[in-house]
């Protein structure tokens, strides 16, 4: 019995502060895949815009619904799996996704499409809090690290994802949308893997839980809220100024350029991609300097590449694309980890809200610009959006909770 216990505590130990990089790895890999069958919503507007004549209004309702599903459940299920953990609900996140692909590639008037996207969103919302929280427990303590492996998943198949539907749908036509569910069942074989060590590693977290309670920062109930309150602001700067690009940009290159809309979905393609550069930088930057100034860099930085772009040619709107995304992706991995360590213990609320409240303000942002879109043109639309990076002077008020790491 002695024996048995302790073998339990040090291999919970050891469990604890080594880095997993094989559940990283694997977690991040399914958020590629869950990411990529995301990303073939807004990937397919220009094709539903022409199949049902759909306004940009309509266009970002569509964004709006996917968002909204997406980002209302997240905290709920963080919060309740905080307290109660549920491995296997990453394999049904998969099978919501699967549904509403499948609904997608078979859609025949505007409310059907809304349903469809609705099934996907509700994937989300059950995916991003628990995968989240495997990428915590895996990362043995490099939290930025380990969350920028994850969301390099999630950008990487953002990226890929237009890419494909301009290879595979664009020249074929909606139904072949349900090509992306391979992706879905491939992702139901390795959540299902991970939910294994998933819940092995709860087991031994369990029996060696005294030794793993986070110390809690040194902070007022009143600044840690002001704290939470003033990243959220971030993050609605970051994810309103990526709405215009994710949704619009395709758009925008079409209206002032004349590109086709396979060559659009390339430069989408590529602005996507130096997001998930700006993702894996911005953690382990984070990890070494301290979270606070690398989300100071990350939302102002951006700024004046984000003003000059409405106003550069083809050339220059493609650089600037990559610089925006790079810089402008650096944040999320600090801010997130930046929130876990002001709620120790709420790992899945923290992520739920987090998540959530980002889908929730791409929804919104989507929907704003649309509308914005059809009063006015979708070159206006850059050129107001193009301020909104300037939000992220709130960073100054984030309190410094971190030292900095010799490497």
């Amino acid at each position: 019995m002695n024996s048995s216990t302790q073998t339990i505590a040090v291999d919970s130990k050891a469990l604890v502060q080594k880095t997993v990089y094989s559940v990283l790895f694997s977690i991040a890999f399914a958020h590629l895949l869950n990411d990529l069958m995301q990303a073939v919503i807004p990937a397919t507007y220009p094709i539903l815009k022409e199949n049902f004549n759909l306004s940009f209004t309509q266009i970002g309702l569509i964004t709006f619904v996917f968002q909204l599903t997406a980002s209302l459940l997240q905290p709920f299920v963080g919060l309740y799996t905080d307290k109660k953990p549920k491995p296997y609900s990453l394999v049904i996140s998969m099978i919501f996704t699967i549904i509403g692909l499948g609904l997608l590639s078979i859609a025949s008037s505007f409310w059907m499409i809304l349903v469809s996207v609705a099934f996907v969103g509700i994937g989300s919302s059950i995916f991003h809090p628990e995968a989240s929280r495997v990428a915590f427990l895996g990362s043995g303590g490099k939290r930025g690290l380990a969350q920028s492996i994850f969301q390099l998943g999630g950008n990487a198949g953002s990226a890929i994802g237009p890419l494909l539907v301009a290879l595979v749908v664009a020249p074929h036509g909606q139904s072949y949308v349900i090509w992306f569910v391979i992706a879905g069942v491939i992702g139901i074989l390795i959540l299902s893997r991970i939910a294994l060590w998933y819940e092995n590693h709860m087991a031994l977290r369990a029996a060696k839980k005294s030794d793993l309670e986070e110390e809690k920062v040194q902070l007022s109930n009143k600044k840690i809220t002001i704290s939470i309150i003033v990243l959220l602001l971030l993050i609605f700067s970051k994810f309103f100024y990526m709405a215009s690009m994710s949704s619009y940009f395709t758009f925008y290159l079409m209206s002032k350029f004349s590109m086709s809309v396979q060559d659009s979905q390339l430069y989408l393609f590529i602005f996507l991609a130096s997001v998930a550069a700006g993702t894996l930088i911005g953690g382990p930057l984070g990890d070494h300097f301290g979270r606070k100034y690398i989300i100071w860099f990350s939302i102002l930085g951006a700024a004046p590449f984000t003003l000059l772009l409405p106003y550069a040619n083809l050339f220059w709107t493609g650089v600037l694309a990559v610089i925006i995304g790079i810089i402008i992706a650096s944040a999320f991995s600090a801010i997130l980890v930046f929130a876990q360590e002001l709620k120790p213990g709420k790992v899945g609320m923290i992520s739920g809200l987090f998540f959530g409240f980002a889908f929730g303000m791409g929804g919104l942002g989507s929907a704003i610009l649309g509308y914005v879109a059809d009063q006015t043109s979708i070159e206006y639309v850059y050129k107001v959006s193009s301020y909104l990076p300037l939000i992220g002077v709130l960073a100054y008020f984030l309190p410094n909770i971190q030292k900095k790491k010799n490497l």
